[in-house]
């Protein structure tokens, strides 16, 4: 049989005479008029070479052939209705595992909470956090699918990915209680001191040294490490100097900070995901619960 030939709404039709084994009632179930569905018949004759349904004692009923084709067809159509209209599995029944991208910055204050309402809401639901070695990594990441969320710095507007932006952030200067630079920070004594540089790609220069390289001036990065979280114990225990995002300092503990002595770009952190994922359900139960974390961090 050429399945090319065969029209799927002739099948509806069937199914409903072989439910209703009436004309009349087949075409007013499926709102079809009755000369149409009579026709339908014929063509459902033709197409199975067999009578399906026949007449006697005042009524009609199936042959053999159409009490044999009652499941298989039901099997068939159900299918088809599930592929055109996907059926929406409840989160607390869904198990899936989500890989998210993001540095330990926004990670310190949200995954716990995020846990624990993914525990209430989604069971099922495991996390993956991958590390984060720079915003295009993370971004090539989305793109070939070895990531599901990214939460970065993503600028400007991108054809591939759905981003949204969850708050600015600006710098602070940390540095220990009783510090040499503290009782009179500026420019000099902030530069006096090597300073520790987070960078999950192990940077050693960033966009600070071509501001200070304008005014003529320079730094010594005198450690280098891939976590926020290594910063504090780092400052407790020397005379080194950070620039972190003013969101780290309360997790800090008793660092004192100041504002940069020289203008400072703060930047954007986004969320993100590839926009073929738009459909996906745990995808997007994830990402608006981080979106409502992160926006509740930001306004603390």
């Amino acid at each position: 049989m050429n399945l090319r030939s065969v029209d799927l709404n002739l099948l509806v039709a069937l199914d409903a005479l072989l439910d209703e084994t009436h004309v009349s009632r087949a075409a007013s179930r499926i709102g079809l008029s009755q000369p149409a569905m009579s026709a339908a018949l014929q063509r459902c004759r033709h197409l199975f070479a067999d009578e399906l349904l026949e007449r006697g004692h005042g009524t009609m009923r199936l042959t053999p052939k159409a009490v044999s084709l009652r499941a298989p067809l039901k099997s068939l159509l159900a299918g088809v209705d599930d592929l055109l209209t996907p059926k929406t599995i409840p989160l607390k029944d869904i198990r899936q595992t989500l890989r998210i991208i993001m540095t330990d910055f926004p990670a310190l204050y949200v995954i716990g909470s995020l846990q624990r309402q993914l525990q209430a809401t989604a069971p099922g639901i495991d996390l993956v956090l991958q590390p984060w070695r720079g915003a295009p990594a993370a971004r090539t990441a989305l793109l070939d699918g070895n990531t599901d969320i990214a939460v970065s710095v993503f600028p400007g507007e991108d054809e591939e990915l759905h981003r949204e932006e969850l708050f600015d952030e600006s710098y602070r200067v940390a540095m220990r209680q009783e510090h040499p630079a503290a009782s009179n920070f500026d420019l000099d004594s902030w530069l006096a001191f090597p300073h520790v540089l987070v960078s999950g790609k192990g940077d050693i220069r960033t966009p600070l040294d071509g501001e200070l390289a304008r005014i003529g001036r320079t730094r010594r990065v005198g450690l280098v490490v891939p976590s926020f979280q290594m910063v504090p114990d780092l400052l407790r225990g020397s005379d080194m100097i950070a620039m972190l995002p003013s969101r780290i300092l309360p997790f800090a503990g008793d660092l004192i900070s100041f504002a940069p002595p020289i203008p400072v770009s703060g930047f954007p952190l986004h969320l993100a995901w590839h926009r073929r994922r738009a459909n996906d359900t745990v995808l997007q139960h994830v990402a608006k619960l981080l979106v409502d974390l992160l926006g509740d961090a930001s306004a603390n």
